[in-house]
């Protein structure tokens, strides 16, 4: 027993000692970390990369058009027209789901001006239609029945209006706008895009919007908002209505060069700019019809076009804005929902397995610690590689990274990510299987999706990169398997 005492002491002193050795490795093991580069700016906010990770979002054009057959209202149609006998929200949240849409957004109010919330400053509403015998909220409804699904929802507000008398006053208009906004935006919990819409006919009213008033108005009711118009400032469009991107994509721009609404801003707005001061990616919205509005005569676009769509916006560094149009009795129709369903099917298919799996992974160099060629093979979108950073002196043309495979399963679909939380960076890059080439592009950004004209089984994969605004950043090079008809695709 006397010796106790003793042992216990000499026990402290070890454990002491093991603990003061721990935290002096943990130091050392810190102190050799290599940071990571430095951002090429401009980069996306927190909320524009949330964003862009989506990958595919919903939009629903429904109202006054819907009962007109029409895609733009005069503004002078009855609200007693507006009579959807079997709206049902929740079905619109499960065509959106059945596509993986994580975000929906719904028009509020399109150019003929018909509100589908019981505005407060105007009679032009569901207020005055028999539906719900004049107690119904279209918005209140889709908001709640995204949010009971696990969806984001999002709102479209044509600035653009048909109806209201005070179109032309610029003030009144412009005040008349906002109070609109703040009911939407005050009255319907979170929204996480908004949508400003530049569009207006050539004989239309003169009138100038007061988009910066309303942009800040925006920010201060909703600060994680995604704000997109023309030219953003957080989503830009796309440029067309057809669901491409530019071969060439850039999430960047210089906002001081384009004007809302204004006709020749298209090629500028399809493929950015290297050289833009603001981070403004784009969305590519288009319809799975060829209206906007639900039209008994039209039916769905076929498989194969969607997944041309899909191949030419999410796999250009963009957001696929899909739209499917509830007809009139306030329902998806089912064909509608049916060929989402196989558009995510056929996705879920092609990328759903990645051949690059298991890859044994080398490049040209690389930075330090966290940094290794193998983050590409490794599933994860917060690690990524990049090359010494010795390596970019008269080096820019020089960059790659290679995959040397476990299967020869083949392959016709070349998938390459870049790390764009840190800038956008590539400027050219090319694939070669077993030193022959496949591929080639110019920018790659959040996704980039080579598909390919027939399958390889090549054991090496080497992509090269030209990335001279600095060190290329890569996340995920990824290899999969299309099963479907290139050859029947639009």
């Amino acid at each position: 027993m006397a010796r106790r005492p003793t042992s216990l002491l000499r026990l402290a002193v070890a454990v002491l000692v093991a603990a003061a050795a721990a935290a002096s490795d943990a130091r050392s093991v810190t102190l050799t970390l290599t940071p990571p580069p430095l951002p090429v700016l401009p980069i996306p906010s927190a909320a524009q990369l949330r964003w862009q990770r989506r990958e595919v979002i919903m939009f629903f054009h429904f109202g006054m058009n819907t009962f007109t057959d029409s895609e733009w209202g005069t503004g002078s149609e009855d609200p007693a027209l507006f009579r959807p006998a079997a709206l049902n929200a929740t079905q619109w949240m499960d065509a959106a789901r059945a596509v993986g849409a994580s975000l929906v957004i719904l028009v509020a109010k399109h150019h003929d001006g018909f509100c589908l919330w019981p505005s407060r400053y105007t009679d032009h509403s569901v207020r005055a239609s028999p539906w719900r015998g004049g107690r119904g909220d279209v918005v209140r409804e889709f908001v709640d029945a995204a949010r009971a699904r696990g969806l984001d929802a999002g709102i479209y507000l044509s600035p653009w209006d048909r109806h209201d008398r005070r179109y032309g006053d610029e003030v009144a208009y412009n005040e008349y706008y906002e109070a609109q906004l703040h009911e939407l935006l005050t009255g319907y919990g979170s929204v996480s895009e908004i949508w400003f819409d530049g569009a207006k006919g050539k004989n239309a009213t003169n009138m100038t919007y007061h988009f910066q008033e309303w942009f800040q108005t925006v920010k201060q009711l909703q600060r994680s908002i995604n704000i997109f118009s023309d030219d953003g400032p957080d989503v830009r469009w796309v440029g067309d209505e057809k669901g491409f991107a530019g071969t060439t994509c850039w999430s960047t721009v210089n906002r001081s060069m384009i004007t809302i609404g204004e006709a020749g801003i298209e090629k500028y707005l399809n493929s950015g700019d290297p050289r833009g001061r603001d981070w403004v990616p784009p969305e590519c919205d288009v319809s799975i019809r060829p209206g906007w509005f639900w039209h008994k005569n039209e039916t769905a676009k076929p498989l194969s076009q969607l997944l041309e769509i899909y191949y030419n916006s999410v796999g250009r560094n963009c957001v696929l804005l899909l739209n499917a149009p509830p007809n009139t009795t306030g329902l998806v129709e089912a064909a509608d929902v049916a060929r989402l369903r196989e558009l995510w099917s056929a996705v879920s298919t092609i990328f759903g397995t990645d051949l690059a799996a298991g890859s044994a992974a080398r490049a040209s160099s690389e930075r330090g610690a966290g940094f290794a060629a193998r983050n590409v093979v490794d599933g994860r979108e917060d690690t990524y590689w990049a090359p010494a950073a010795e390596d970019g002196h008269g080096r820019w043309d020089g960059y790659w990274i290679e995959l040397r495979r476990r299967s020869r399963r083949p392959f016709n679909v070349v998938r390459v990510q870049e790390h764009v939380a840190l800038g956008q960076r590539v400027e050219r890059h090319a694939v070669y299987v077993d030193g022959a080439p496949v591929a080639n592009g110019t920018t790659v950004g959040h996704k980039r999706l080579h598909r390919l004209p027939c399958a390889v089984a090549g054991r090496t994969v080497r992509i090269w990169v030209a990335a001279p605004r600095g060190p290329p950043l890569l996340s995920a090079v990824g290899l999969h398997h299309d099963p479907f008809d290139v050859a029947d695709a639009m």
